[in-house]
C-alpha cells in the first residue's frame, strides 16, 4: 500500500492546513520554552553538537504524527536490516554496509561473515601506506619524496575526499592535494602542468575501475607520467581505490585500498542513530522535517548553508549524496510513486550566499527550508581579537532570526518614518520593504570543526537520506539514471569526428553533432 493511503499521512495532510500555515514567531510568543522542546544535543568525546529545529512550522502533534509515519514505513525494521548487513539494495543484490566500514567494535556481520578482520586489515594497510608517503620513505622512481597527491575520480569518489580535504585543512600536512574529476581535458591538464612527475602520486578512485571519466583522466595522467618516466615506475606513482583487482593490475598498479576514510565521529553518529529513541534521534528528526516540507507543505528544494569556509564543498557533496540516492520515481515494488521524493539540494557558504541567493529565500515566492551550520570555535583569528568569527556567527544567528520573524508592514513603515522619508515616498516603497517571514530553518552548531565532528555531521546526513528513502519506499542505493547517460555517451563518442555527419538520433541531437563536426 502506498504511504499516502495511511491514516498517518491523512492526519499530517490535515495538520499541514493548520500548523503548517501557522506563524513561527507567534509560536515563540505563546511558548517561551519552545527551544527546549525542539532541540537535540550530543556530547561525545568532548565534542558537542546542537541541533535546533525550533524555528520550523511544527508543533508537538506534527512531530508525533511524523514519528508514527516512520513506524508505518518500517524505518526501524529497515535500519536494523542495514546494520545487520542484509541485502537491502535489492536491485544490485548487495548490502548497504558503510556503517560496517567505520564500526569501532570487533563484530559486524554481512552474508554470514564477520567483516571486521578484513576492515581492520585494510585500515592498517591504509595507515601504513599513508605514513610511508607522509614521512618520505615512499619515494618516486628517481628517489625523490612524494610532494603532491592527485585524486582522480568523479561523483562520490571526488566530492567526498575533496569536501573532507577542504574541511580538514587545519589538520593538513605538507603534501599538496589536487583533484581531477571532469572529463573535460582542461581539468586534468591544468592540474598536471603544475606538477613534477618525479614527486607526484596519483590515486585512481573508482569502485569498478570502469567509470569513463575517471579511466580517461587516469590514462591521460599515465601518458603525462610516461613522458618522463619508464613503464616500470607506474606502481611507484599510481595507486587505486577499487574493488576490481584485475583491471587495476592491467593498468599497471596495485589495488591498495577498497574504501577510504573511517572516522570515529561517524561511528558515534551511527550508534546514536541506531539506539536513540525516536524523539531524541537527530538523523530521524532531520529526515522527518524534510518529509514534512516536501510532501505536505510543497517545498521543492532544501538549502544547506555552512557558515565555515572550510566547509565550502559540503553542500556539493550532499547534492550528490541526496539527489543521486533519492532521485527516484519508482517504489520498491516497481510501481510509480504518487508523491514527491528527493528534493533539490543546493547551497553555498555564508556569508557569500547572503550576497547571492538569500534574497530569494527571504522574499521569493518559494518555500525553501534551510540548514544553517556553524562552529562555536574557529581555527583562524587574523585580527587577534576574534572579530572575523564574531561577525560570521552574528550573521549566522541573524539570518535564521530574520527568516523566521520577517518584517511586518507596521515595522517597515516605522523604520522608514524614523529615517524621515516623505509620506509619498513611504507609500511607494513600503510594499518592497515588507518581509513575510515564517521561513523555516534548522540550526546545527558544532563545538569546533575537526575530524570527529565532521564525521558526525556526514553520518547524520547519510542517515537522514536513508530514512527518507525508506519513508518514500524507494531504493536509495542504485543510480541507474547515471548509467543511462553513460551508455548513450559511449554510442555518441565515435560519431564525433571532423567532417562526419550522422542521422542515427533524433533531429536535435543529429543537428548538434553535425554542427560540432563541421567546426572541430
Amino acid at each position: 500500500m502506498s504511504i499516502t493511503k495511511t491514516a498517518e499521512w491523512a492526519k499530517l495532510s490535515e495538520l499541514a492546513k493548520t500548523v503548517g500555515q501557522s506563524s513561527i514567531r507567534e509560536a515563540f510568543q505563546v511558548d517561551p520554552a519552545r527551544f527546549d522542546k525542539f532541540n537535540l544535543k550530543l556530547n561525545e568525546e568532548g565534542n558537542e553538537l546542537l541541533f535546533d529545529f525550533s524555528k520550523n512550522r511544527i508543533d508537538e502533534s506534527v512531530m508525533v504524527e511524523l514519528r508514527y509515519l516512520a513506524k508505518v514505513a518500517k524505518v526501524e525494521e529497515m535500519k536494523k536490516k542495514m546494520f545487520d548487513g542484509e541485502k537491502i539494495n535489492f536491485t544490485e543484490d548487495r548490502a548497504v554496509f558503510h556503517v560496517g566500514l567505520r564500526h569501532q567494535g570487533e563484530n559486524m556481520t554481512t552474508g554470514g561473515k564477520n567483516v571486521m578482520p578484513d576492515v581492520r586489515a585494510v585500515q592498517e594497510h591504509m595507515k601504513e601506506f599513508c605514513e610511508q608517503v607522509i614521512n618520505g620513505s615512499w619515494t618516486g622512481f628517481t628517489g625523490k619524496k612524494i610532494e603532491n597527491i592527485v585524486n582522480i575520480g568523479i561523483g562520490g569518489s571526488d566530492l567526498g575526499p575533496l569536501m573532507v580535504t577542504e574541511a580538514l585543512k587545519p589538520f593538513k600536512n605538507h603534501l599538496g592535494i589536487h583533484f581531477v574529476s571532469n572529463v573535460d581535458g582542461t581539468h586534468v591538464s591544468e592540474v598536471l602542468k603544475k606538477l613534477d612527475q618525479e614527486s607526484t602520486l596519483c590515486i585512481i578512485a573508482s569502485k569498478t575501475f570502469t567509470t569513463q571519466e575517471t579511466i580517461t583522466n587516469a590514462n591521460s595522467a599515465k601518458r603525462w607520467f610516461l613522458s618522463k618516466a619508464p613503464e616500470s615506475a607506474i606502481a611507484k606513482h599510481f595507486v587505486a581505490l577499487s574493488t576490481n583487482k584485475e583491471k587495476v593490475a592491467a593498468f599497471g598498479t596495485s589495488c591498495f585500498l577498497k574504501r577510504f576514510l573511517l572516522i570515529q565521529g561517524a561511528a558515534s553518529m551511527d550508534q546514536h542513530f541506531l539506539t536513540a529513541p525516536d524523539e531524541s534521534n537527530i538523523p530521524l528528526t532531520m529526515a522527518l522535517l524534510g518529509v514534512w516540507y516536501s510532501n505536505f507543505l510543497g517545498a521543492e528544494s532544501h538549502a544547506m548553508l555552512p557558515y565555515d569556509q572550510y566547509m565550502h564543498r559540503f553542500a556539493a557533496y550532499f547534492q550528490q549524496g541526496d539527489m543521486e540516492s533519492n532521485g527516484k520515481y519508482v517504489r520498491r515494488n516497481g510501481e510509480e510513486v504518487d508523491y514527491q521524493t528527493g528534493p533539490v539540494i543546493w547551497g553555498e557558504p555564508g556569508t557569500n550566499g547572503q550576497h547571492a541567493f538569500y534574497q530569494l529565500i527571504h522574499q521569493g515566492t518559494r518555500l525553501i527550508p534551510a540548514d544553517f551550520i556553524a562552529t562555536c570555535k574557529n581555527h583562524n583569528n587574523p585580527t587577534g581579537d576574534g572579530l572575523h568569527h564574531r561577525l560570521l556567527l552574528a550573521n549566522f544567528l541573524a539570518q535564521t532570526e530574520a527568516l523566521m520573524l520577517g518584517k511586518s508592514t507596521s515595522e517597515a513603515q516605522a523604520e522608514l518614518e524614523s529615517a524621515n522619508m516623505p509620506a509619498e515616498q513611504i507609500k511607494k516603497i513600503l510594499p518592497h520593504k515588507v518581509f513575510k517571514g515564517n521561513r523555516p530553518t534548522n540550526s546545527i552548531l558544532l563545538s569546533e570543526l575537526n575530524p570527529f565532528t565532521l564525521g558526525q555531521l556526514i553520518a547524520a546526513y547519510e542517515h537522514k537520506i536513508f530514512v527518507q528513502g525508506i519513508i518514500w519506499d524507494i531504493n536509495s542505493y542504485d543510480q541507474w539514471g547515471v548509467e543511462l547517460g553513460k551508455q548513450l555517451a559511449k554510442k555518441i563518442e565515435p560519431e564525433i569526428q571532423k567532417g562526419n555527419t550522422t542521422s542515427a538520433h533524433d533531429a536535435s541531437t543529429n543537428a548538434l553533432i553535425n554542427f560540432i563536426n563541421a567546426r572541430i
